[in-house]
């Protein structure tokens, strides 16, 4: 009879075991130039443009081919939403993301401070 845990044809329990490691390889999230066009519903060309302009993060491969983190599908429907909001140029976008992004920072900061005490609530 064979062990529980023993596979066929292999030794049985009073040979040494050896034991088994499986890796599994995982390739961190990542989506291609098309696949995020078309998730966002920008043209191939746009995007690659903004990566030129330094709105959005991309790498390239060794064969040159962009990837995008995950990530990047929320800062594109941001910039979406400031050029249709705002009309900004895309050359703008880029300071407007970091303007925006740094307020956030700041916000967060002081929300970890307690409030002076003996004035308004709102200074």
């Amino acid at each position: 009879m064979n062990h529980p845990y023993q596979e066929r044809g292999t030794p049985g329990p009073e040979a040494p075991r050896r034991t088994a490691r499986a890796y599994q390889l995982v390739r961190p999230e990542r989506l291609d130039l098309e696949t995020f066009a078309r998730e966002t519903g920008t043209h191939p060309e746009l995007v690659r443009r903004l990566v030129a302009l330094g709105v959005l993060d991309a790498w390239a491969d060794a064969a040159g081919r962009l990837w995008f983190p995950p990530s990047q599908l929320l800062t594109m429907a941001r910039i979406r939403r400031l050029r249709a909001a705002f009309s900004i140029n895309y050359a703008a976008l880029g300071l407007v993301l970091d303007l925006l992004d740094r307020i956030a920072d700041l916000e967060a900061a002081q929300r970890g401070r307690p409030r002076p005490t003996g004035g308004p609530p709102w200074t």
